[in-house]
């Protein structure tokens, strides 16, 4: 099991705790759009910080996109293996070929 997948579970397990407890129970309990918008200022962030040329920063930028992109996938009962089964399929296709089908 990846780094990922454990996350993915830890987040799930957390869902229905005390959101005084927990950051990610908080913040799933604000609901999708809170967790949406988390997601969004992190990935702001990680952008500054690839533009800045702060690699540094952009690493840990790049792991809070991903812990807040998880929690927003959670906020919507989406789970991270039907993520990871649509990055496997697009891997037999070429990336222009695989955008010109969402059409």
């Amino acid at each position: 099991m990846s780094v990922l997948e454990d996350l993915s579970q830890v987040i799930a397990a957390r869902k229905g705790a005390d959101p005084e407890s927990s950051w990610t129970a908080r913040l799933l309990a604000k609901g999708p759009e809170k967790c949406a918008e988390k997601f969004g200022e992190e990935a702001i962030e990680a952008v500054i910080a690839c533009v800045k040329g702060d690699r540094d920063n952009l690493r840990a930028e790049a792991a809070d996109v991903l812990y807040h992109l998880l929690v927003m996938l959670e906020s919507r009962d989406v789970p991270l293996t039907d993520v990871l089964a649509e990055l496997e399929r697009r891997q037999s296709m070429s990336g222009i070929a695989e955008k010109a089908g969402r059409e």
